[in-house]
């Protein structure tokens, strides 16, 4: 028999909840929450901290073949502060599984399983050191557009964090676009190494964003999300940003969009471009993109050679 009461009850906190979402108040790790709100800040929030710390494993091959010993230092800072992210978010994780019985280490098993995915630009190749600034300058510039837009996220430990987070992704954009502009104003080939590198990781960074949701019912993830005020703009609003802040950019270097179709419609004010391959991108997040097998093993090494460090901590707070 169902509790009237229990429904009543939960009916009557959820209105509370979202009177509470409404009037700009964050809700923290101990307050009441309704558990689609929880599911979907887990996923959410587990995502982006796993995505910080395999984001850094693309730029970490570049550390020893960095040009300079300035360039080596700063991209090996860079590596250092994405995982400081990562470590920072899964804290934040972590606290909202402890109703389910669940810890960080839970993560990293999900990790390895596949039931975690993180971002399809960190499965990609880094073949050039113009993937490495391209990296800094664009996939961090699609980052910042990204987390500033849940900087004022319902859920305060998860804002809280990113506030600090986007900080410091700023100064990666800076040293991903010094490195572009150093050599775009280089020899030619250094400009076609932008060229191409760009080439090689539009769609992906296109992808960046995620699909525009086609859910008529309001349930995708992202509708949840924005319901739920942990965002206010849609992934395609996002891109579409991502479009107006970078295209100038782009082209203002002498390079070119590698899509011949994309223009700005004044009368819809709005981008029209050419969709990426959306069959592709559900394939890399299934760990089958060029690199997503060997940054997995890579990682799944540390993890496993770095246990006893784990197991000592372990021990002294116990």
């Amino acid at each position: 028999m169902i509790n009237i009461s229990s429904v009543v009850d939960e009916s009557e906190k959820l209105e509370q909840f979202m009177q509470r979402i409404e009037n700009g108040e964050k809700i923290e790790v101990d307050d009441w929450m309704p558990e689609e709100y929880r599911i979907a800040l887990i996923k959410l929030i587990s995502m982006h901290g796993i995505s910080e710390i395999m984001g850094a494993l693309p730029e970490k091959e570049w550390v020893p073949k960095a040009p300079s010993l300035q360039r080596k230092l700063g991209i090996m800072a860079k590596v250092q502060d994405e995982m400081g992210h990562g470590q920072l978010l899964l804290r934040v994780a972590e606290d909202l599984l402890k109703p389910y019985g669940k810890n960080r280490g839970d993560l990293m098993d999900d990790l390895f399983k596949g039931d975690l995915k993180f971002h399809n630009v960190f499965h990609m190749a880094t073949k050039t050191w113009g993937d490495a600034g391209l990296i800094g300058w664009l996939v961090d510039g699609a980052a910042i557009i990204t987390q500033t837009n849940m900087l004022n996220a319902s859920y305060g430990p998860y804002a809280r964090a990113l506030h600090r987070i986007c900080a410091e992704e700023v100064f990666h954009a800076q040293h991903g676009e010094a490195i572009i502009m150093a050599l775009a104003e280089g020899t030619e080939a250094q400009k076609e190494m932008i060229q191409d590198a760009l080439n090689r990781w539009w769609p992906a960074l296109l992808m960046f964003f995620g699909p525009a949701s086609s859910d008529t019912t309001g349930t995708s993830k992202q509708d949840v999300t924005i319901r739920y005020k942990i965002r206010p703009k849609s992934n395609e609003e996002l891109r579409q940003d991502f479009f107006t802040k970078y295209i100038p950019r782009i082209l203002s270097l002498g390079l070119t969009i590698p899509d011949p179709t994309i223009h700005f419609d004044e009368e819809k004010q709005t981008w029209i471009y050419q969709q990426p391959d959306w069959n592709e991108f559900k394939q890399i997040i299934k760990n089958k993109g060029p690199r997503s097998q060997e940054r997995l093993n890579l990682r799944r090494t540390s993890y496993e050679n770095n246990a006893w460090v784990r197991d000592a901590l372990a021990a002294v707070i116990n």
